[in-house]
């Protein structure tokens, strides 16, 4: 039989606070006030099929796919279906301010900067040893040794050994900025001569380099961006204060506070 403890809301607020928590949380309860303030200052509003949808999501992204599912997840949480309901909303108002204050700025910004947002599909390796690599290289160009042979013997990973190497599609800012240089100078399909770097000698296979698309995927992106960068500035033009009771325990001793 499970022991049974009770914890008051007291406890759990104690404990967050020596868990240092306090911060971040005072921080996320000013950024849903600066939603919440802005939403009302510019009139948006929630319809009725927007919640459900959103209501919808929540369901999805936790796969709760039944109603008991559901209200064991409210469980777990100590969530009531009116809580569900605020989740839900905040979601959906979040997304809309974001879209009030970002839509009409995205395309702008995706066309200015458009080189960060290209794709390319490489396969790598990473050697300790610079001739070595050279070597393979070398080997490469000449077809003596394919890079699927170099993988399978150089890659500890087990899936990226299995994948040949593969790292997917990846942008300009996943690359130290001397890879990303020589990765989309390349005219594909090219094996790059070995690039060094503090982690390694890079033997990278540049497959395929992606046209960025502004599709619904990358506008939301964007605009997710630009919103975070916003609530950041907005929290930090403000100042946050926590009320504090006062301790009736004996004070602790100020010897705590000076370093050992």
């Amino acid at each position: 039989m499970a022991k049974l403890f009770n914890m008051a809301v007291d406890d759990i607020i104690y404990y967050i606070k020596l868990s240092c928590q306090i911060p971040s949380i005072l921080e996320a309860i000013a950024t849903q006030r600066i939603i919440a303030e802005t939403v009302e200052k510019v009139g948006l509003t929630i319809e009725l099929e927007e919640l459900q949808q959103a209501a919808d999501s929540i369901r999805f992204t936790n796969k709760l796919l039944r109603a008991e599912d559901t209200w064991a997840w409210l469980g777990k949480h100590y969530l009531s279906l009116d809580d569900f309901e605020e989740i839900a909303k905040a979601n959906v108002i979040s997304a809309k301010l974001a879209n009030h204050l970002f839509a009409d700025k995205v395309e702008p910004y995706f066309y200015a900067n458009q080189i960060d947002y290209y794709g390319v599909a490489t396969y790598e390796v990473v050697l300790d040893d610079e001739d070595l690599a050279l070597e393979l290289f070398y080997a490469l160009q000449e077809g003596e040794i394919s890079f699927q042979e170099i993988a399978r013997q150089y890659i500890q990973n087990p899936e990226i050994r299995r994948a040949g190497g593969y790292q997917g599609i990846r942008r300009r800012s996943d690359f130290r900025p001397e890879i990303a240089a020589a990765v989309f100078a390349a005219t594909p399909p090219q094996i790059l001569k070995p690039i060094v770097t503090p982690k390694g000698v890079h033997i990278i296979a540049v497959e395929e380099i992606i046209k960025p698309q502004l599709d619904e995927q990358l506008r939301l992106q964007i605009m997710g961006e630009f919103f975070t960068n916003w609530l950041q500035q907005q929290v930090a033009t403000i100042e946050i204060v926590a009320k504090q009771e006062s301790n009736t325990n004996s004070p602790p001793s100020q010897d705590l506070l000076k370093p050992a």
